[in-house]
Order: structure tokens, then C-alpha cells, then sequence
């Protein structure tokens, strides 16, 4: 008996002592951002400063990992049967090569861009930001970026491999610091949690000569947060985070793809299937009520309102874009002067459109005597 029982305590150390070091290699092989944390700034050349008063461009664009839109990721349908799991090396090049050009023809000061990979499987390991400046040569000699997935190996059946995603700011003008905002993450089980994509706000300051910094955010809301409230969490620490700048006095704008329809009878013009997305009463109204927006409610709600489409899902039923996910908010103190969506040959290269915004950078506030 005595030979048994310790028998089955060797038996149940071994099996401990296997739990815990499958637990301490997924926490080492996977990503765990603070809350707030500093993000590295690269400038490789002398940059110049924003002037106050002057107009500056910026262009947000989802690029979909370069694959183009010759696919139906298995994510793309809602039961995940979509039945391709990674692009073709020549889509990725094709694409990149039209991103590339799309930059070069817009010539934004600035350019804020969703889903780069960076050493993931499906890609081939590639630093797609880096290829990509290559493209561009010495135009945005400033840049900083963020992880919102990574993991050396994820067992999902349709990836089996590594993951790295990230948001990516690029700039013509000096930035002197980077901060990586967490946003709420989709409730899962601890061991599911460390895979899945932690999504986040890349806050890039920009020095104004003479006057106040611009903050310029960056960002890309959760997409697969359907029967949770994800989508309402992150959007209030968005809009906190907004509201606690403007408080501050500081000029901003942020851009990206927030994955949530606007305020208003867009979710009434979808198909049902496309319905199962999203909720009838946006969470984003609580942006729309709060901060100026682009497009604004009169733009979505307008004649016009499909020219301000930004998303054209990789889905077999859905033959062009049908409705607007992408958006820039901007502070008070930024007077928009032109916005659009540059739809008409951009549809080949990603699921979404860049959308571009030109404003003017505030004045020099004088000091209060």
C-alpha cells in the first residue's frame, strides 16, 4: 500500500510540476502589456517641428496585412469557415506595392495604419513596416509603432505558428515620445486570454514650435466582441482618455479602425447576415456626442452618405463597401478643413479604405496674465 500512495504522489508531482511549466512557457512565449507604457520613437533623420497655424494631412488605413482582397479569411465569416488562412508571397508585394502608392499620391504629413505584421507565420516573419518604408524612402523619416498581438506559437487549428500585429504611426515631423494605451480585452479563460490580441491607443506626441504639443493617436477596436460588452469598455476608455486631453488644453486627433458602425440608420441599410456584427444603438455615439468627427453625423446621414463607406468585408455576399467603420476624432481646438474617403482605387488592396483628414494645427495660445 505504501509503495502504492507514493506511486501516486510521484504520479501527481509530475503531473503539477508539467502544469506549471506549460503555464510559465505560455506566459513567456506570450505578449503582457502594462496598462500605460512608453513605446520607442525612431527619427533617422534631423525632423522639423509643427508650426502653429499651419494645415497638416493626416491618412488612417487598415491595411490588412498587405493580403489584398483576393480572400475569404476563415475570420471573415462569423462561424469561421472562411477558407483561407494566409496571402500568397506575390499578394503581399502587389499590395504593398499599391499602399506604397496610395501614401506617395496623398503625401499626408502623417500616416496611421492598422494591422502591419511583424513576425507572424502568415506573413512570412516579415517586418512589413519596414518594407513598406522602404517603399516610401526618406518621407517619413520619424516613426513608432505597437504590438496588439503576439505569441510565438498560437494552437488555434487555422494559425498553428507565430503572431505579431501592430499599429504603426509614421511622421514628416519630430515626435518625442510614444505611450501605449490598453484597451478592455474580450472575456475569456486565463490559459485562451494570453493568446488572444490585446488592442490598444498609440499615443504619438508631436512638439509645436512656440506653442502647445499635438497629440496624435492611433487605434483599432476590437472586432470579434459580439455577446460581451468589449465594444462599450473601450469605447469609454477611449472616450476618457479623449476627454482627460481636452481637460488638459491639449490639441489632438485620433484615427483608426474602430469596428462600430456611426450613430443613425446605418445599421438599418445592412443585410441581416452583416447585422449579427454589430448592435442597433452604435456604442459610438458616446464619441459622436462628445467630440467632432469625421465623417460627421450629417455626412453618414446625408445623400452622399456612401461615399463615406470605408469597409468592404471579404465576404462572399457583399460585392463593394457598405458602410463606414473608420473615422477620425479630433479635439476643439482643430478646425477640419477638408475630409474624404479615397475610395476609387483603393478597393483591391485592403478589406477597408484610407480615409484622409486635413486640418489646422492650433495657433500659439499667449499665456494668461
Amino acid at each position: 500500500m505504501k509503495r502504492i500512495k507514493t506511486m501516486v504522489l510521484w504520479i501527481v508531482g509530475i503531473g503539477i510540476g508539467l502544469i506549471v511549466l506549460l503555464v510559465a512557457l505560455v506566459w513567456a512565449t506570450t505578449f503582457h502589456p502594462a496598462a500605460v507604457q512608453a513605446e520607442p520613437v525612431t527619427c533617422s533623420a534631423p525632423v522639423p517641428m509643427l508650426q502653429p497655424g499651419q494645415q497638416l494631412k493626416i491618412l488612417t488605413y487598415n491595411v490588412q496585412y498587405m493580403a489584398g482582397k483576393g480572400y475569404v479569411f476563415y475570420y471573415d465569416i462569423l462561424d469561421g469557415s472562411g477558407p483561407d488562412e494566409r496571402p500568397s508571397a506575390q499578394s503581399i508585394s502587389q499590395t504593398m506595392a499599391g499602399v506604397a502608392q496610395i501614401i506617395r499620391d496623398e503625401d499626408p504629413d502623417l500616416v496611421l495604419l492598422q494591422e502591419v505584421d511583424d513576425g507572424a507565420k502568415r506573413t512570412d516573419y516579415e517586418d512589413q513596416a519596414a518594407r513598406l518604408q522602404s517603399l516610401l524612402g526618406s518621407r517619413y523619416p520619424c516613426s513608432t509603432s505597437t504590438f496588439y498581438w503576439k505569441a510565438a506559437w498560437v494552437p488555434h487549428p487555422r494559425i498553428r505558428g507565430a503572431v505579431g500585429m501592430k499599429l504603426v504611426t509614421l511622421s514628416k515631423y519630430r515626435i518625442t515620445s510614444a505611450t501605449r494605451h490598453q484597451l478592455a480585452l474580450i472575456p475569456a479563460d486565463p490559459l485562451t486570454q494570453q493568446f488572444n490580441l490585446k488592442r490598444a491607443i498609440l499615443e504619438a506626441r508631436l512638439p509645436t514650435a512656440g506653442g502647445n504639443d499635438v497629440m496624435v493617436l492611433n487605434t483599432h477596436l476590437e472586432a470579434f466582441a459580439q455577446g460581451s460588452d468589449t465594444m462599450e469598455r473601450q469605447v469609454a476608455r477611449t472616450r476618457d482618455l479623449l476627454q482627460r486631453l481636452t481637460d488638459q488644453g491639449d490639441a489632438w486627433i485620433i484615427g483608426g479602425d474602430f469596428n462600430l458602425l456611426p450613430p443613425g440608420t446605418s445599421y438599418h441599410r445592412l443585410s441581416d447576415d452583416q447585422k449579427r456584427y454589430y448592435q442597433p444603438e452604435t456604442e459610438l455615439v458616446h464619441l459622436y456626442d462628445h467630440f467632432q468627427a469625421v465623417p460627421a453625423l450629417a455626412d453618414v446621414e446625408g445623400a452622399d452618405y456612401h461615399q463615406w463607406y470605408t469597409h468592404f468585408p471579404n465576404n462572399p455576399t457583399v460585392s463593394a463597401p457598405n458602410k463606414t467603420i473608420d473615422y477620425f476624432f479630433l479635439s476643439p481646438k482643430m478646425q477640419v478643413l477638408k475630409a474624404y474617403v479615397r475610395q476609387h482605387d483603393t478597393q483591391s488592396l485592403s478589406d477597408h479604405l484610407p480615409v484622409v483628414v486635413e486640418f489646422t494645427v492650433p495657433d500659439r495660445e499667449e499665456p494668461a496674465e
